[in-house]
């Protein structure tokens, strides 16, 4: 029997995303009505909106998972038995630790629209830290915090 995750979180991308797609595939494809004639343009405008959903639906594909000991985020897990420390993360302390303060050996794992994370630092010499980019960064580090300890953590 397979056991229940923990914490699961879907990375789809916010709903402006979709919504600048409507504009964009419109101006793209009016540029044919320009140029070519009936049905092309509006052939071409349904394939450009396609190409487009399907790179939204894409992008938004990744799942961060915790199922029992195991942390699975962008095709890698992490044992969470190696797990030295859980810290949530706000905007500006998580643009700090992707840009000037990244250690080139960590791991990151993100999308452009998520601004908040967990760090996880990691016991691992090869690996300092595991930085892990979610919508919701007190719930994961609360799910992290209570299968390492076994209790919730006090906030």
């Amino acid at each position: 029997m397979q056991e229940q995750p923990g914490y699961v979180e879907r990375l789809s991308v916010p709903v402006a995303w979709w919504l600048l797609a409507v504009p964009t595939v419109v101006t793209l494809g009016g540029y044919f009505f320009e140029v070519l004639n009936d049905p092309w343009p509006l052939v071409i405008m349904a394939g450009l909106g396609a190409l487009c959903a399907v790179a939204l639906l894409l992008l938004g594909r990744p799942r961060i998972e915790m199922t029992g000991q195991v942390l699975a985020a962008g095709g890698s897990e992490l044992q969470l038995s190696s797990v030295t420390q859980v810290i949530a993360l706000d905007e500006r302390q998580t643009a700090r630790l992707r840009g000037p303060r990244a250690d080139p050996a960590a791991y990151l794992y993100s999308r452009p629209y998520l601004k908040q994370s967990v760090y996880l630092a990691v016991s691992d010499q090869r690996v300092p830290y595991w930085l892990i980019g979610t919508r919701h960064p007190a719930e994961l580090a609360a799910a992290v915090q209570q299968c390492l300890t076994g209790k919730e953590p006090v906030a």
